[in-house]
């Protein structure tokens, strides 16, 4: 069932929604703790239609750029493509301190890193839902979702991808119909300072379609990193396929 993997959220969880826009973003979202993204506090954030969480500034951008980014621009980019929410589907947030929730991430993370002692005393939630493509003519759309947690001071973020269902918009390559080819959508992490870095194996390839199918943790659609001091477990023996074989520089 849906509830397995994805975080509850919707308008019942109390989760704002971004405006329908073509490139938009969330306003500048206030924290109500720090959050520690590669050993820098952050008391603020953007969600951003096109797929990515950021820190200092909003992303419009709609073609991604593989990782490193050579403009210092910190973020998480769950799924980085070229969404257009006003052809359909919604983008959801909220930050929470809803004990049934943390409850549920502490026992997620306490099974995903059991030597790392670890109580959730905060979320956000982001959730993309259904989301389609830019041009799209299809009535394609991807779920997934983001979940930025901490108890102050360790932090991490948990990936969920529940349907994936494009890669690309028509601006940056794709087709119309399918959803495919072109410069296709990156998952991963961007510290800002030009070295560390990581990307999700498959990114910007066909291959990240099937993303709901791999993972870091050994549940199928889902990836867990610790983001305070960054750090990459459990990285799959088998990887998709990927045009450039370095997926990950530390």
């Amino acid at each position: 069932p849906a509830a397995s993997l994805l975080y509850p959220y919707g308008l019942d969880q109390h989760d704002h929604k971004n405006p329908k826009l073509d490139d938009g973003a969330s306003k500048q979202l206030s924290l109500s703790v720090p959050f520690t993204f590669y050993g820098k506090e952050y008391q603020s954030l953007y969600v951003n239609n096109n797929g990515v969480i950021s820190f200092d500034t909003r992303v419009n951008q709609y073609t991604p750029d593989p990782f490193p980014l050579a403009d210092g621009r910190p973020f998480v980019a769950p799924y980085w493509g070229d969404v257009d929410n006003v052809l359909g589907g919604d983008v959801f947030y909220r930050e929470t301190t809803d004990p049934t929730l943390l409850a549920r991430i502490t026992k997620d993370i306490n099974q995903y890193f059991p030597n790392i002692p670890y109580t959730a005393t905060w979320a956000f939630v982001a959730t993309w839902d259904h989301v389609a493509y830019y041009g799209s003519t299809s009535n394609k759309g991807n779920t997934f979702q983001a979940a930025l947690t901490t108890n102050t001071k360790t932090s991490f973020i948990i990936l969920n991808y529940w349907d994936i269902q494009w890669t690309t918009g028509t601006a940056s390559g794709g087709d119309p119909e399918t959803g495919l080819g072109g410069t296709a959508a990156h998952a991963g992490f961007n510290s800002g300072d030009e070295t560390n870095f990581y990307n999700i194996p498959g990114s910007q390839t066909e291959a990240i379609i099937n993303i709901t199918k791999t993972s870091n943790v050994n549940v199928p659609g889902r990836w867990v990193f610790q983001v305070d001091d960054f750090k990459v477990t459990g990285v799959p023996t088998e990887v998709p396929k990927v045009a450039n074989g370095n997926n990950c520089w530390l």
